[in-house]
């Protein structure tokens, strides 16, 4: 009863997803990336895979790669969406440098992964999964005939794992993390444990994670830690200059904000507004005299909301691209990047960091930002499902915060104490480098199963 509960809730989603999709650009991509899917799984090939040469398979051509290369040759890797794709990430190209022979998918879930991933040059092949049907399931795996396939840290898609376990190619879970209030862990979770052991291995993040699954006797589990870990660290190694950031650094202290939402920015812009001299009867009222600028990345990119920011915020802003060969970046406080994709490296020009989400119902990549040792800010409601947070505030690398006042006093004790502030960031960066390794162990796995 609950399978075909389970199977009716997808199809439910489906439709609902086809309802909304006129009204709602996710929705809209969602479908139109699952449209036609498996006639475009047929008939498209990788013509040309090199550094230069990407393949989207979401574009037809005359043969099918599929059934043209030779059976279990092909790496299979499923993320939900932009932030398990760059917690795979490390694995993907771990996989390909040391199994060169192999093909890879990368499937997403979700278009916020898919429509800024589908250009990734390290897999060979990116597209859409198709709802978890059982039909779906069969046709998808016949079609492209994985050898091993790995599914990032919270995809338990039921049917898929029927479908593999019966074909009997194995399958890893890592980076996984668990929680007490899961379903799996309820007296009456059977149908969802059963899920689990359809995984080859599962590779946890967490001493925690660990143990609830060894509680319901889930075997073979791996204390492995977060591959995230290693992504970061790939990405302080590959960081790229920004001139225009570096410009408008200048001599400055610069306070990052990153991913930020309204309920950020009603938190935030208070706080920048408090540095505005001119509001103020006697300068030196101002929480700490020396400069201070602002460079804040929203969540998604919409117009008339940083138009609404800018009109809320006193201090003199610009938007990245409207800076000139010409613009004096110094006269402005704030500068605001309205394009996707540098954030990662805009931590290096930064003091201190605000990550957004935690105000409302998750909370975005911080390690980005710890990786390059700075004191770590974020709202104080949704942070405590991240192990990294929750470790971080533990060990004053990082604040959660409830309100303007609360991060101002604290920004303020901070910049006021320089060998408070290098300790914290010594805290941050060392914590990244302490958690080094969860991609080595993933590969471990990977070897046992592939050279039996």
């Amino acid at each position: 009863m609950l399978h075909l509960l389970y199977n009716f809730s997808i199809h439910a989603y489906s439709f609902i997803i086809s309802i909304v999709a006129p009204f709602n650009s996710k929705a809209k991509f969602w479908m139109e990336g699952r449209k036609n899917i498996f006639e475009r799984l047929g008939s498209t090939s990788l013509t040309n895979h090199d550094s230069d040469s990407i393949t989207n398979l979401g574009s037809a051509s005359l043969s099918n790669p599929f059934t043209e290369r030779s059976r279990g040759t092909l790496a299979w890797f499923h993320c939900a969406s932009l932030g398990e794709f760059e917690q795979g990430r490390p694995v993907i190209e771990a996989f390909r440098a040391k199994y060169p022979a192999y093909k890879i998918l990368v499937t997403f879930f979700s278009p916020s992964g898919y429509e800024i991933r589908k250009n990734y040059a390290g897999a060979d092949y990116i597209f859409y999964l198709p709802a978890d049907t059982p039909a779906n399931a069969r046709k998808f795996i016949e079609i492209v005939k994985p050898s091993i396939v790995f599914f990032v840290k919270y995809e338990f898609w039921r049917n898929y794992l029927n479908e593999l376990e019966r074909k009997q190619i194995p399958v890893i879970s890592f980076s996984a993390i668990f929680r007490p209030n899961q379903l799996f862990f309820k007296p009456y979770g059977g149908f969802y444990r059963e899920v689990l052991t359809k995984f080859r291995h599962i590779l946890v993040q967490n001493q925690e994670s660990f143990d609830l699954l060894k509680s319901i006797n889930i075997q073979p589990i791996t204390l492995a830690g977060d591959t995230r870990f290693d992504r970061v660290k790939q990405i302080v190694d590959a960081k790229k200059d920004i001139p225009i950031a570096a410009q408008f650094k200048a001599n400055r202290q610069v306070f990052m904000v990153g991913s930020a939402w309204q309920t950020d920015m009603e938190v935030l812009i208070p706080l920048m507004n408090s540095f505005n001299v001119d509001r103020v009867s006697n300068p030196a009222d101002v929480r700490v005299t020396d400069e201070i600028a602002f460079v804040i990345a929203p969540h998604e990119i919409h117009r008339e909301e940083i138009n609404a920011w800018q009109k809320q915020i006193e201090l003199k802003s610009i938007c990245f691209s409207e800076v000139k060969p010409d613009t004096k970046l110094t006269d402005y406080q704030v500068l605001i990047i309205d394009n996707i994709g540098m954030l990662s490296s805009l931590y290096q020009y930064a003091d201190f960091a605000f990550i957004g989400g935690s105000f409302g119902k998750g909370l975005h990549n911080i390690l980005e930002a710890a990786t390059f040792g700075m004191p770590i800010f974020f709202g104080n409601k949704a942070y405590h499902k991240f192990q990294e947070a929750v470790d971080l505030v533990k060990q004053g690398g990082a604040f959660a915060v409830s309100s303007t006042n609360d991060l101002g006093e604290i920004l303020k004790n901070l910049r006021s104490n320089e060998a408070k502030k290098k300790e914290t960031d010594k805290i941050s960066q060392n914590y990244v480098l302490q958690n080094i390794g969860a991609t080595e162990k993933v590969m471990s796995v990977v070897a046992s199963i592939l050279n039996n």
